[in-house]
């Protein structure tokens, strides 16, 4: 038995041991279903989102590191969405239009039905994460980034909890899925690797998601960046948009790639995202108050002081889910409505009777 069948029949076996608790969310836009579980008693959560439609033809090709990595050719086969299908049932038609349900041909190597992520164990952090929720919008100070956050994020950053991070950049963790590696003991600041992100199923080029890891660990978030780091965040921007659309035959072209970090990241280990313009399907993973193109980061490292984003106010949105908001930032978005002079909300009696 190879490596790779192995993996897989360790996977399977730890999905057939969960024992299904309740659903945490549940997008229909994204395709989405997050359960809550567990294996030997221990809380797990499984994640099936549906791929999206097959339209290319996979091809392999090896990577710098002598690993094989997917190579994406624009040309229908038989797995394509309309050569694929093999049921087809009408809803009803009406003039020009006409509804129907579909069954289209199924392969796990060419077309997938769905991609499957598993946490286990999980911590109450990832439920909390992956669980429904409602949503603010924050206003965050230098005074109460200091204050509220910036413990939080050192508190996040001590002990093993970003081992997997470190497994990734000196261990080998992951190695058969690295799109690109650069790292020089000498150089260690310009350092980063490349590989796919679990959002991503790694063959469609039009939901393509790749994250950026770097090597350097005195950056957490974007509130340590400075304007000394504006010609290495330049630099690293530029090499990403040189590499990627090279690892994948070209089919992809440099201004397609939206490239964005995260504040609040979900670690605080220094990463950027990449993802194809195209894909939209990512909830608020890329909306505005989460994602900011690094290229505005760049810009506006040109006006801040020699403290940079530690300075600047920064507004973003949080869930209730997510323990900062728990520990100090809805009293601090209380208090600032107060401080407007916004009036607070009725108390509205969610029942009503006839």
């Amino acid at each position: 038995m190879s490596e790779q069948e192995q993996n897989n029949k360790e996977f399977l076996d730890l999905v057939k041991r969960f024992k299904f608790i309740r659903v945490l969310d549940s997008n229909p836009q994204a395709k989405i279903l997050s359960m809550l579980g567990s294996i030997d008693k221990k809380d797990a959560i499984i994640t099936v989102e549906k791929t999206h439609f097959a339209m290319e033809e996979t091809v392999r090709r090896q990577s710098q590191d002598g690993e094989d990595v997917p190579v994406l050719y624009r040309c229908e086969d038989e797995f394509s969405c309309i050569n694929g299908i093999e049921q087809l049932k009408e809803i009803t038609s009406n003039d020009i239009y006409h509804w129907g349900m579909t069954v289209l041909k199924q392969d796990m190597e060419h077309n997938p039905t769905a991609k499957l992520n598993l946490i286990w164990p999980a911590t109450p952090v990832h439920i909390k994460k992956y669980e429904q929720q409602n949503f603010h919008l924050v206003k965050e100070t230098p005074e109460i980034y200091q204050r509220v956050v910036k413990p939080y994020i050192d508190e996040l950053s001590q002990g093993t909890r970003l081992n997997w991070v470190n497994n990734i950049l000196y261990e080998g963790a992951e190695a058969s899925q690295v799109v690109y590696k650069d790292f020089n003991v000498q150089d260690k600041k310009n350092g980063f690797i490349i590989l796919p992100d679990m959002k991503w199923d790694g063959v469609n080029l039009d939901s393509l998601y790749l994250v950026a890891l770097v090597y350097r660990d005195d950056i957490r978030s974007l509130r340590d960046l400075k304007p000394d780091d504006k010609e290495w965040l330049q630099l690293l921007v530029k090499k990403i948009k040189s590499i990627v659309p090279g690892c994948y035959n070209h089919a992809i072209h440099p201004d397609e790639l939206r490239i964005f970090i995260h504040y609040q990241p979900s670690y605080y280990h220094f990463h950027i995202h990449i993802v194809n313009v195209k894909h939209q399907g990512l909830g608020n993973g890329i909306a505005t108050g989460k994602a900011i193109l690094v290229e505005d980061v760049i810009e506006s490292l040109n006006y801040l002081g020699p403290k940079g984003f530690e300075a600047r106010t920064l507004n973003y949105v949080i869930g209730e889910n997510h323990d900062l908001w728990k520990r100090g930032l809805d009293k601090e978005v209380a208090k600032q409505l107060e401080q407007e002079g916004i009036p607070k909300m009725p108390t509205v009696n969610q029942g009503y009777s006839l």
